[in-house]
C-alpha cells in the first residue's frame, strides 16, 4: 500500500498493532502517554499536521479549528461517534471529517444486553455479596431479580446498534418496541416483530426496559428529561451505552434514589472524568467505564478504518466514512 507520506498526529495511545501500521504507512506522531492532550497540545497539533486522528476525549470545536494550519485537511476520528467535532466548521474551513462506523456495532450491542441482564438479575449485588464473604448459602427468597424473557424492551434509536440490540433481545424472548427519527424498513420490523412508536412519551410509559442507542446531537440532548423519566414505570430499567448527555443524569439519580425507577446500567456519562458519587453508591445501578466497544478486535478494526480513510484521502478520492454535517 503506497501513499504520500502525510504527517499524521494521533491524540491518544492506540493498540500497538494500529500504531505499528500507522508507522509503516505515514509519518506519524504518536502519543507516548495514555492521557488526553491538553488544549495547548491540541492547538499545536492542528497547526502542524496534514491529518489529525482524535478520539472522543478531544474537543475539536470552532475555536480550536480557527487555529488550524493550512495543511490540516482531514480529521480521521478514531470512533463511530463524532459529537466531539464541530463538523460544520470543519467543512467551512475545507477540512474533511471521517469516523469508524459499523465496527463497534456488535460489541456495543453485546454490552447492552450484558447490562440489561446485570441490572435485571442484580449481578452487581451478587458479586458484592460474594466478595464481602457475607453469603450464607442459597435461600428461596434471596437475591431475586427479574427475568428478561417476555419483557417489553424499548429501543431509543433504531440505527445499526439499536437494530443489533433488538436482534439479540429477541433471542432472549423480549418484545421489541422502538422510537426513531425515521421508521425502519417494513422487512426489518417484520423480522424483529418490532412495534414503532411515533411518540417517545407513549413508548417509555409502556416498556419494562429502555435501551438508549441514539447519538448525542442538539436534538437528543436530555431527550430523557425529568418529565419523560417520570412517565416510566417504577419497575422499569434503563440502560445507556450511547452518550451520557441523552439523559438528564441528575434527574435519573434522584429517581433511582427514591426507587421511582428500578435500576440503571450506565456505560456512558455526561461528565466521564467526574462521575458523581450517588450513582456509584446505589445498589440498583451498574456502572461501567465506557467500555461498550472495548474489544481487542474492535479497536484494531477501528484503526484499520482510520487508515483506509487516510489512504483514500491521500489518493485523491472521497474517504468511505466521510461525515456529512447534520448527520448522526
Amino acid at each position: 500500500m503506497s501513499m504520500p507520506r502525510l504527517t499524521v498526529t494521533i491524540t491518544r495511545r492506540l493498540p500497538e498493532q494500529v500504531e505499528a501500521r500507522m508507522q509503516d504507512l505515514v509519518d506519524v506522531r504518536l502519543r507516548r502517554v495514555d492521557t488526553p492532550m491538553s488544549r495547548a497540545e491540541l492547538v499545536a497539533a492542528v497547526a502542524d499536521c496534514d491529518v489529525l486522528v482524535p478520539t472522543i476525549t478531544d474537543r475539536i470545536d470552532q475555536s480550536l479549528l480557527a487555529q488550524a494550519g493550512e495543511r490540516l485537511k482531514l480529521i480521521a476520528n478514531y470512533g463511530a461517534g463524532f459529537d466531539n467535532i464541530d463538523v460544520e466548521t470543519a467543512r467551512v474551513r475545507g477540512i474533511l471529517v471521517t469516523n469508524t462506523p459499523d465496527v463497534v456495532t456488535d460489541d456495543t450491542a453485546d454490552m447492552t444486553i450484558g447490562l440489561i441482564l446485570a441490572v435485571s438479575r442484580r449481578l452487581r449485588e451478587g458479586i458484592a455479596l460474594m466478595q464481602s464473604n457475607r453469603w450464607e448459602g442459597w435461600s428461596p427468597t434471596a437475591m431475586m431479580g427479574s427475568r428478561v424473557g417476555g419483557k417489553n424492551l424499548g429501543i431509543l434509536g433504531m440505527g445499526r446498534i439499536g437494530t443489533a440490540v433488538a436482534r439479540r433481545a429477541r433471542a432472549f424472548g423480549m418484545k421489541i418496541n422502538y422510537h426513531n427519527r425515521n421508521r425502519v424498513h417494513a422487512d426489518t420490523e417484520a423480522e424483529l416483530g418490532a412495534v414503532y412508536w411515533d411518540s417517545l412519551d407513549q413508548m417509555v410509559y409502556r416498556v419494562d426496559i429502555l435501551s438508549i442507542n441514539c447519538p448525542h446531537t442538539p436534538s437528543t440532548y436530555h431527550l430523557l428529561n425529568e418529565r419523560r423519566l417520570k412517565l416510566m414505570r417504577k419497575e422499569a430499567v434503563i440502560v445507556n451505552t450511547s452518550r451520557g448527555e441523552v439523559i438528564d443524569q441528575n434527574a435519573l439519580i434522584r429517581m433511582l434514589e427514591k426507587k421511582q425507577i428500578a435500576g440503571a446500567g450506565l456505560d456512558v456519562f455526561a461528565r466521564e472524568a467526574d462521575v458523581d458519587q450517588p450513582p456509584r453508591d446505589l445498589s440498583n445501578v451498574v456502572l461501567l467505564p465506557h467500555m461498550g466497544s472495548a474489544t481487542i478486535e474492535g479497536r484494531i478494526e477501528m484503526g484499520e478504518r482510520v487508515l483506509i480513510n487516510i489512504k483514500t484521502f491521500a489518493d485523491g478520492h472521497r474517504p468511505p466514512d466521510l461525515v456529512i454535517p447534520g448527520s448522526g
